[in-house]
């Protein structure tokens, strides 16, 4: 069957009586959206700040290909493993874009027998939180449209505006607009653009928010520009913009509670993307589940080098929190692309190019036991066309580098598949070997913190950055020196999204450099990146569909 024609078959539990059952929180603590998803109450959050934390293991993942390797899918596989085992688990995951839905990349909430329920739900409009990052974020850009109408106060320059709009939705036409045309009335003719939600600021700030206060300082620290003399900064406050962009976003806030097929519990909340944000769930409901049980399980979006950096580097230095444990995800099918055969080639057994793309994921495991002191088990989430040659191999050549791989067959199996990694990692947090650090010191200057990352995470020979950049750089130098740095590009690890397995020597380039004031840290745009994705020759879209019933098909 496929993800979806499993998803409609499961039988879940209603939420509230899940949450009573497993968490033991109060239905008053709980508002249901429906029978099967919930949002948590923030006085309960509040509540329960005290209580000492579980251990939490962060899923993440070597260099993503069309292959395909099924980071989410193994971040519930094993956290249902791991309640199998008689472990108080949470999972914490991220909420799915609609653009990735209907693009390329599909839904978000793991496949085959290691789901979130309920699939359609939280795929599409699931509880409202990105409708609502969306009206805060585009109330702002109404704001400033409006201020220059009504004679511009501020005196802000349009040439210097930061802040565009957004969609959830890819959509490449919307990259770079002109708006206001049509005369005096529509207001003052500028360039403008779209990006897309999980890239807006405002939400990466409800993911670093801890509480309603919090979140509405940081929307109000957001940086619109600057006024014509260069030298006045105009943040989101100075239009009085964020009291209602606060007001929009508050339930946002509020973590979502949903389950699942083995009607486990999990939040879902917050969505940024990896490669053009943060990528990592909000820290209130990583924060809140490390409270509620014994082990939280995790995910950060893309490879390591992407999402586990960020982790790391951003959430984990901004939450006070740290990671006891790291899956690596792998697959077999995954090193072959890396070790260049072509995807229609990838189920005929190929040790040689295992052996080459292997370096994808050496690369990988190295960054996180030597550069973070992460004690780091490798999963290999199993295929079907995976031989026993193969996966002995790749066994083989992760244990000759001191850690351990597992093959995972939680997909086909759920919880029962994925168990014995669930013995590893309790092994590992048993042993408490964590010597967990940062990249880099956060008084380090800019550059520096860019090319320690670059080098040491990537590969790079050193960094580069045009005139532009240099002077973007050196603008920030004073007032932003001692935030952490937030790098977008491609998949690879280079700016070259064609260059697969572990490239070296190579020079990662700058384009441009932004100030994220509200979220407090530096965005470093890298090759041609883009903060709108485009749709590709055929998209997902094209084939999801509903019938007379309501029922959906074709969403995965």
């Amino acid at each position: 069957m496929s993800d979806i024609e499993i998803a409609q078959r499961a039988t879940m539990k209603p939420i509230v009586g899940l949450a009573q059952e497993r968490l033991r929180i109060g239905e008053e603590h709980l508002d249901p959206y429906g029978r099967y998803k919930a949002k948590l109450s923030l006085e309960y959050i509040e509540s329960v700040k005290d209580w000492p934390d579980g251990k939490l293991v962060l899923v993440t993942a070597i260099s993503p290909t069309p292959a395909g390797e099924g980071k989410t899918t193994t971040t519930v596989g094993p956290g249902d493993a791991l309640k199998r085992l008689g472990k108080k688990t949470m999972i914490c995951l991220r909420e799915p874009a609609l653009g990735p839905c209907f693009g390329v990349k599909g839904g978000a909430v793991g496949g085959g027998y290691a789901q979130v329920m309920p699939m359609e739900d939280i795929n599409l409009h699931f509880t409202g939180d990105f409708h609502a990052v969306s009206a805060a974020h585009n109330l702002l850009a109404a704001l400033i449209g409006n201020h220059l109408y009504q004679g511009n106060g501020l005196d802000l320059d349009l040439r210097k505006i930061h802040w565009k709009r957004v969609i959830d939705m890819n959509d490449r036409a919307l990259r770079e607009v002109v708006v206001a045309l049509g005369g005096l009335p529509n207001g003052f003719p500028r360039q403008d653009g779209f990006d897309i939600i999980a890239a807006s600021e405002v939400m990466a700030i409800l993911c670093l928010s801890n509480s309603i206060k919090e979140l509405r300082e940081r929307l109000g620290n957001i940086l619109v520009g600057c006024n014509r003399d260069d030298k006045t900064p105009i943040f989101a406050r100075d239009l009085k913009a964020h009291g209602a962009m606060a007001a929009l976003s508050k339930d946002a806030l509020r973590p979502n509670l949903v389950q699942t097929l083995e009607n486990n519990p999990v939040f879902i909340h917050g969505g940024p993307f990896a490669n053009i944000a943060h990528g990592c769930n909000t820290v209130i409901a990583t924060k809140t589940a490390m409270k509620l049980a014994d082990i939280v399980v995790t995910e950060a979006g893309f490879g390591a080098d992407l999402g586990a950096e960020k982790f790391i580097d951003i959430k984990c230095r901004k939450a006070g929190i740290q990671p006891d444990a790291v899956v690596l995800v792998a697959t077999v099918r995954a090193l072959k692309s890396h070790g260049g055969v072509e995807i229609k080639d990838l189920p005929l057994e190929n040790l040689a190019a295992l052996e080459a793309g292997f370096a994808n994921l050496e690369r990988h495991l190295n960054n996180l036991q030597v550069q973070f002191g992460l004690p780091t088990v490798v999963a290999i989430n199993h295929f079907t066309s995976d031989t026993a040659a193969e996966v002995g191999l790749l066994k083989q050549k992760v244990e000759a580098l001191g850690s351990k791989a597992v093959d995972c067959k939680h997909w086909a199996e759920g919880g029962k598949g994925a168990e014995e990694l669930g013995h590893e990692v309790l092994r590992i947090l048993a042993e408490g070997k964590s010597d967990f650090r940062f990249l880099y010191d956060e008084h380090a200057p800019l550059w520096d913190k860019i090319k320690s990352i670059a080098t040491r995470i990537y590969g790079a020979a050193d960094i580069t950055a045009d005139i532009k950049a240099r002077r973007q750089l050196a603008q920030l130098s004073e007032g932003y020196s001692h935030f952490p740095v937030c790098i977008l590009r491609f998949t690879s690890f280079s700016a070259d999204p064609n260059l697969k397995g572990a490239p070296s020597g190579h020079v990662l380039p700058i384009r441009e450099v932004r100030p994220a004031h509200g979220e407090e840290f530096v965005v470093v745009i890298c090759g041609s990146i883009m903060t709108m994705p485009g749709l590709p020759k055929v998209p997902a879209a094209e084939r999801i569909d509903v019938d007379g019933r309501g029922k959906i098909s074709g969403l995965y």
